[in-house]
């Protein structure tokens, strides 16, 4: 079975990271870009050899057992992603001093911040009942700082222009 690592879609991209790879503990990763002048899938598969990336699910199954990290790779148009577990990996030799943590650097792509956190409370049972916190590592995407911050501009610099039906549609 082919190893599919090309995302059509920067939505897609993000999906993929979020529900297949960060969820399961592909937490330490290594982004980039692809130079112009590069074919992306020579560098795909480049990359997928060089770090074991196609394997079977028995053979990380395997490797999981072992103590041995399984890697992934993800890649949308230029923009590509490495993502390892725990555990020992060519991957945290060769990539040392490029490697981050999702729990602790949120992925930036596309206006996107995705990052691993501690989930906040869980749902009062009833009005009288305690607040309990919810310690399971949860996935969490958001919109980039950066993002954030030029769509508040924006907004600031209409309001006083637009009525509240258009600046409802702008926000929708």
């Amino acid at each position: 079975m082919e190893y599919r690592c090309v995302a059509t879609t920067a939505t897609g991209f993000v999906q993929q990271l979020s529900c297949a790879y960060l969820l399961h503990g592909y937490w330490f990763y290594v982004s980039g870009r692809i130079p112009g002048h590069k074919d992306p899938r020579g560098v795909d598969a480049k990359l997928l050899t060089k770090y074991a990336v196609e394997i079977s699910r028995a053979a990380r199954a395997r490797r999981k057992q072992a103590g041995l990290a399984n890697v992934h790779y993800l890649r949308f148009e230029r923009t590509f992603i490495l993502l390892a577990t725990h555990g020992h990996h060519l991957f945290f030799d060769d990539e040392a001093g490029n490697i981050r943590d999702a729990r602790r650097v949120p992925i930036k792509f596309f206006g996107y911040s995705v990052s691993v956190q501690r989930g906040g409370y869980l749902r009062k049972l009833s009005s009288e009942s305690l607040l309990r916190r919810d310690d399971k590592l949860r996935v969490r995407v958001q919109i980039g700082r950066e993002e954030y911050l030029d769509l508040k501009a924006h907004f600031l610099d209409v309001a006083c222009r637009r009525s509240k039906e258009q600046l409802g549609l702008m926000l929708y």
